[in-house]
């Protein structure tokens, strides 16, 4: 009974300390139904793909009307390294590296947060070339899907920071 007790004050203790999801129906989210947040355009393939899934990410209900933060992305540096390696020296899986920095600015153009991000998937080496385009498309867009993800909870904390 007593660790019960204790165990009830602790939790209590809880949610004096400022302590709260970041995510869900409880959160204190500034940000959930339209960020402040312009995107910019995201050179090459790949940095078209990341701002399309930002822009679901973060503007769910079409884009904001005023805008406080201006979020720039680099362009995605993107590596491929060959893991798994047979006796007859043909790779069946490989590593696939995106890595990128995230800008965003105030209204003033002073930088407020600024992050490098990186993504890391792998895919197999197939013996159907086509195959392993298709497995490395996948996972490209995969990564690419991580770094959006990245995104969203960096601006996420920012925009709900006290």
């Amino acid at each position: 009974m007593t660790k019960f007790i204790a165990l009830i004050g602790l939790l209590a203790t809880l949610t004096a300390c400022g302590f709260h999801p970041v995510h869900g129906k409880f959160s204190n989210d500034k940000r959930t139904e339209s960020a402040p947040v312009a995107i910019a355009i995201i050179p090459d393939r790949e940095g078209q793909i990341l701002r399309n899934e930002l822009i679901d990410r973060l503007h769910q209900n079409g884009e904001p009307a005023h805008t406080e933060y201006n979020l720039s992305v680099d362009k995605i540096q993107e590596s491929d390294k060959e893991l798994a390696i047979t006796k007859s020296s043909e790779a069946t899986r490989a590593q696939l590296r995106l890595k990128t920095k995230m800008i965003l600015t105030d209204k003033s153009g002073k930088d407020v947060l600024v992050r490098d991000l990186l993504a890391i998937t792998s895919y197999n080496v197939l013996q159907s070339e086509f195959a392993t385009r298709v497995a490395e498309n996948t996972a490209r867009e995969n990564a690419l899907s991580d770094l959006a993800r990245q995104i969203e909870l960096q601006l996420n904390l920012y925009l709900n920071r006290e």
